[in-house]
């Protein structure tokens, strides 16, 4: 059983993007720069923002975090957003999610220019994806699921895949990217019946639930991939959709909570930036 290390991965990752960036910067004379608007006191998306202001100092990027208040209005919002579209200095634009629920999300993320969109959810990148347009922005978290395939040399092509969880944000993009990579996946969410029968079969499950512990050892095969992609506070510990414990003995490779996808979606979404960088450095000659 191989433990997939999304942390070592990150880490591989931000430092190639901060060698090439470094003689980039020397080249154009600036940086490449990141924006994050907060809206709110979400917990959890604090420190979401801050680990990726962090990746930000990591590979030398310039960064902006802009905190709003939880009652603005949607007007005052998009106001900001196109301020950003107009920045220069700024070549990749997030809204950390999730919004308070007097905003539309989807109004939010389209209002983001789909140049900046590094966060992949604005409709024209998701567009982009669905045909194979690889000139679009890839969702970040099933963008470094695909990273970790690759790195680790896990062949897609044929396999049976089992996707549980079907969000915008990881399990729909997810079962699209391993279709795009010649896998035969199932898409399975809460009302999906005789699920555990379902994963039995699996050469790959990857869960994205929001379930703690929702897979067991007895739901698995000899040899199967397990991506972990749940992040779940179960009495002060994280923990995934997965149980660890007894999946890692039946498991070829399996992702850890915490350390597996987390840091890779970070990580993403610094490629994702640095790309952007790319492309308007490139317009602007």
């Amino acid at each position: 059983m191989t433990i997939i290390d999304g942390k070592a991965l990150s880490e591989k990752t931000l430092e190639k993007i901060k060698e090439v960036h470094g003689e980039l910067q020397e080249k154009v004379g600036r940086k490449a720069g990141l924006a994050v608007i907060i809206v709110g006191e979400n917990p959890a998306s604090k420190i979401y923002v801050r680990n990726k202001i962090r990746a930000c100092e990591k590979v030398g990027f310039h960064s902006e975090t802009i905190r709003l208040d939880e009652n603005i209005l949607v007007e005052n919002l998009l106001l900001e957003i196109k301020k950003l579209n107009n920045d220069d200095s700024i070549d990749g634009i997030l809204v950390q999610l999730p919004l308070p629920k007097h905003i539309d999300e989807l109004e939010v993320i389209n209002a983001i220019s789909a140049e900046k969109d590094v966060d992949g959810f604005h409709t024209t990148n998701i567009g982009k994806m669905m045909i194979g347009d690889e000139t679009g922005f890839l969702p970040c978290t099933p963008f470094g699921v695909i990273q970790m395939f690759e790195e680790y040399g896990i062949e897609l092509t044929g396999k049976d895949v089992v996707v549980i969880g079907q969000s915008n944000i990881v399990g729909k993009p997810m079962s699209l990217l391993l279709m795009q990579k010649h896998a035969t996946v199932q898409t399975c969410n809460s009302k999906t019946k005789n699920l555990s029968k379902k994963l039995q079969k699996a050469d790959i499950i990857i869960a994205a639930a929001g379930s703690p512990k929702l897979v067991k050892g007895s739901d698995v095969k000899d040899g199967v991939v397990v991506i972990d992609i749940g992040i779940n506070r179960v009495d002060g510990k994280l923990c995934g959709d997965v149980d660890f414990d007894e999946v890692s003995k039946k498991a070829s490779f399996i992702t850890p909570v915490p350390g597996g996808v987390g840091p890779m979606t970070i990580a993403m979404l610094i490629k994702n930036t640095f790309e952007s960088y790319k492309q308007r450095i490139k317009k602007s000659k």
